[in-house]
């Protein structure tokens, strides 16, 4: 967290470029501010739950997720809304090449928020996505599962979404590396 905050303060000095800051996380919840304590998982699974300045709920990050920190400025005319959308269709075209077909959702009026990106054949959610912006620069980002172990989904409410079913690019295709995964998404990014 203290790395991404120098980050973004360099980027909105202009002292450095927009940055893909691509990672993975010991086990870990992470929280919006949004979060309800009852989508927290029971404290006896023994993985924290750090409170983070991004938007959206609970999230959990562990061995096996890619991690995309997005340090973005946003053109003048850009809402933080709009980059998160743009996010969401680079990892389709990602996903797509390899060879999971995957779709954005758009939420219906009055139901919980379904930013992420979610696969077409089984209707699982693959990408979780919360960040902000601060003077203009975004920060946080998105965890893609990838070959990791995706039971402390379910000790969670995940994403505010009770009934939601996480998968993984293994799940979904039978076998999948972070090294696969890994140079398809950044090539995704800066192909845009």
């Amino acid at each position: 967290m203290e790395r991404m905050a120098e980050m973004v303060e360099q980027r909105q000095r202009d002292e450095r470029p927009d940055t893909l800051w691509l990672l993975s996380h010991p086990p870990v919840y992470t929280i919006g501010r949004r979060t309800p304590v009852e989508h927290l998982p029971d404290p006896a699974r023994h993985i924290p739950v750090v409170e983070t300045t991004r938007g959206g709920q609970l999230t959990y990050h562990g061995p096996g997720q890619l991690v995309g920190y997005l340090i973005v400025r946003l053109h003048a005319d850009e809402g933080v809304v709009d980059y998160i959308r743009e996010v969401e269709h680079r990892l389709v075209a990602a996903l797509g090449d390899l060879g999971v077909e995957a779709e954005r959702r758009d939420t219906p009026p009055g139901a919980e928020l379904l930013t992420g990106v979610w696969t077409v054949a089984t209707g699982r959610k693959i990408v979780s996505i919360g960040m902000r912006q601060s003077r203009g620069v975004t920060s946080h980002g998105f965890a893609l599962n990838v070959d990791g172990d995706l039971e402390p989904w379910r000790w969670a409410v995940a994403c505010g979404l009770p009934d939601v079913d996480m998968t993984s690019v293994a799940r979904e295709t039978g076998a999948a590396t972070m090294d696969q995964v890994r140079p398809v998404v950044a090539a995704a990014f800066e192909a845009a």
